[in-house]
């Protein structure tokens, strides 16, 4: 009396191929669909930093609960978060005189405007800055050197 040995790597082969078979007229052996959305480009420094920073903006806009975090936290360069605040005092003073709606637009096109102006803004994320690249405050006095 002569014995077959199971072979469970047939045994899977065979389950799979039955599978595929029964799955036929559903798309197996079929290339998989190209999905409507586009490829992913690569962004400029500038499109980051507009995303990034008018993102922040609006959020802040709105009142949300995530607006509070600092800027190391919502993942800005030094840079970056200056412009956040200049922009976010000019949106909430667009948003008293003409409406939240008017205030997401000057965010829109002020935060473009300043990224690309500063090639992405993506200056140190470090709380140091070189003497050389420290900025003189509006009031015309030097910041401390240390």
């Amino acid at each position: 009396m002569t014995r077959h040995r199971s072979h469970p790597a047939g045994a899977a082969l065979a389950a799979a191929l039955a599978g595929c078979v029964l799955a036929l007229p559903a798309g197996c052996g079929r290339a998989p669909e190209r999905s409507a959305d586009p490829e992913p480009t690569a962004s400029s420094p500038a499109d980051v930093c507009t995303s990034l920073v008018s993102y922040w903006v609006k959020e802040a806009l709105n009142g949300s609960k995530w607006a509070g975090l600092d800027w190391e936290q919502k993942g800005m360069s030094n840079e970056q978060y200056e412009i956040h605040d200049e922009v976010l005092t000019a949106a909430r003073a667009e948003e008293r005189r003409a409406g939240r709606a008017a205030a997401f637009a000057l965010t829109e096109r002020e935060t473009r405007r300043r990224c690309e102006a500063a090639k992405g803004a993506t200056g140190s994320s470090e709380n140091w800055r070189p003497p050389s690249e420290q900025r003189v405050p509006a009031s015309g006095t030097h910041p401390p050197l240390s």
